[in-house]
């Protein structure tokens, strides 16, 4: 341990400022092109409000986790405290667009309301659901130290290593190969500079994206079509949020139609969150839980009182950070480039100038660098556990891409809506896609129980492991987990009495066969204590 002060800015900063700015980057496009394309909404209500607020909820959290580092950092008398990655939370941000902003236009749409009064009740419910997201995720932090005692270590990054090898490894390494001159050049970059023993002349992630923006160019993969170019252009200017009050007062009677996306959603960032806190514990930095959830909470808190219907969260990947050299300086300057160009309008050019490719390999280590922590931080008899929880997040990615497959051909139209009709087809193909759409609702809780349970059957504590597959079977009975349905174009999450009912009685069968070996069979080996957590 360094005895030295923490510093404002070391060098490895850069290198991470670049991979989380990315991120930031990616997700804040991710908006411009949901709300303008899908949703229709103006570029006033894009430019001059919504993107504002995401700033001001950006430059509030990553600040606030920069001064928590550097004080934790003073007490403890070291120096290499790398702070809790932040942004936009991906999965709420594509849950409340398809979930709760689109279904309200087009069902105001229907009703017969213009095209504007259809937008108007569209985003304020976006902006009630990330309230309440915001509410749950403070809730959340008063109780989270329990759930961390309660969790296995094994359960908790198995899930995070899921979801990292999913949605963002496998995620950019397909988009890696559909442009290989630009990908595979940047990921190269990439491998040698973070994982070889070769320094570049430069930092790895800067000389990765100087590289991609360059071959991009020459590849042709930039567009800057000049119309284009002129309409973002003109968005550039100081566009200040304001409290949005009235829009969230309107909006009180239209929170209890969308609890069941809110609730489900709110919980999962806390869980997520949870886990992403192991991880950092696990790469040498232990954080509060109370203190650094209600930071996540005031972010999506001012996130919604300024209009953004998108709340933050903790982000995975702390590991990946901490291991390129990031520690203070990369969150303060996170927040303040990406909320400086989020008040000025500015992310309409950047995303002509700086293709995704560019940069898309620093992700992608980000995930390796997750999947392998899975393994290597937990005892290594914990290893069948890891695997297992890695399957429910990489079958929510299946679902994903199966989903916009299905769409791509036709499907999921009001003249070709999703049916139970798709099933059997699929299934002649060995495509079992009812199973991959009931992993998807609720996957990161169903993984923690999954490798909970395998870790306590491992250890011989086969009661810790029925209590596991019970409450699998309760939160399965009222459709928690993998209860769905069909909408027009996706798969939902169906809540109610007995929504999961079938594998509310497959997870009772499971824990009948657990009380069963523990009362009447021999453990082949005495009992293990659990040591898989050290403090």
């Amino acid at each position: 341990m360094s005895q030295a002060a923490p510093r404002w800015w070391v060098p490895g900063d850069l290198d991470g400022f670049l991979g989380l700015s990315l991120d930031n980057l990616v997700n804040i496009l991710l908006i411009v092109v949901l709300c303008r394309g899908l949703l229709g909404y103006p570029d006033a209500l894009v430019f001059g409000t919504i993107l504002p607020a995401t700033g001001i909820s950006l430059v509030l959290g990553n600040l606030a986790y920069a001064l928590q580092a550097r004080r934790l950092g003073h007490l403890e008398g070291r120096d290499d405290r790398t702070a809790l990655p932040y942004g936009i939370n991906t999965v709420s941000l594509f849950a409340y667009v398809f979930l709760v902003m689109l279904p309200v236009k087009l069902s105001a749409v229907g009703q017969g309301l213009d095209a504007e009064a259809a937008v108007s009740l569209s985003w304020r419910a976006g902006l009630v659901a990330c309230l309440g997201s915001a509410l749950i995720e403070s809730a959340g932090a008063f109780v989270a130290d329990g759930l961390r005692r309660w969790l296995p270590r094994a359960a908790l990054l198995s899930t995070l290593a899921g979801i990292a090898l999913g949605y963002i490894a496998l995620g950019f390494l397909l988009r890696t190969y559909a442009h290989p001159v630009v990908g595979l050049a940047v990921l190269a970059v990439i491998l040698v500079g973070y994982f070889g023993p070769v320094r570049w002349p430069l930092p790895a992630g800067l000389v990765a994206v100087l590289l991609g923006i360059a071959l991009a160019w020459a590849t042709g993969l930039l567009d800057l079509d000049q119309s284009r170019w002129a309409a973002n252009s003109q968005l550039i200017g100081l566009h200040w949020p304001q409290l949005q009050l009235g829009p969230l007062w309107q909006a009180r009677g239209e929170l209890v139609p969308w609890l069941g996306v809110i609730v489900p959603m709110g919980l999962f960032n806390v869980i997520g969150s949870l886990q992403n806190l192991e991880s950092a514990e696990a790469a040498g930095d232990a954080y509060p839980a109370r203190s650094s959830l209600l930071i996540n909470g005031i972010g999506s808190l001012s996130a919604a009182l300024l209009g953004s219907c998108f709340p933050t969260t903790i982000y995975i990947g702390h590991p990946g950070w901490k291991g390129m050299g990031a520690r203070i300086g990369y969150s303060w300057l996170n927040g303040l480039v990406m909320g400086a160009a989020s008040l000025l309008g500015l992310f309409g050019v950047i995303g002509q100038l700086v293709p995704i490719e560019a940069g898309m390999a620093i992700v992608l280590y980000i995930g390796l660098v997750i999947a392998a922590q899975a393994f290597q931080v937990t005892p290594k008899r914990h290893a069948p556990a890891v695997a297992l929880g890695l399957m429910p997040g990489l079958a929510g990615w299946g679902a994903l891409l199966l989903k916009a497959g299905l769409r791509a051909g036709g499907a999921g139209t009001a003249e070709h809506p999703f049916s139970a009709a798709l099933l059997e087809p699929l299934a002649r193909a060995d495509v079992w896609a009812a199973g991959a759409f009931a992993l998807e609702q609720g996957q990161i809780i169903t993984a923690m129980l999954l490798a909970a349970m395998l870790v306590y059957v491992i250890e011989a504590r086969l009661l810790a492991a029925a209590s596991c597959s019970a409450l699998a079977a309760v939160l399965a009975w009222f459709g928690v987990i993998h209860g769905w349905q069909f909408t027009t174009a996706d798969t939902v999450l169906q809540l109610g009495w007995g929504a999961g009912g079938s594998w509310a009685l497959g997870y009772g069968a499971m824990t009948a066969v657990l009380l069963t070996a523990r009362l009447t069979c021999r453990c082949k080996t005495a009992r293990t204590p659990d040591q898989e957590r050290p403090r």
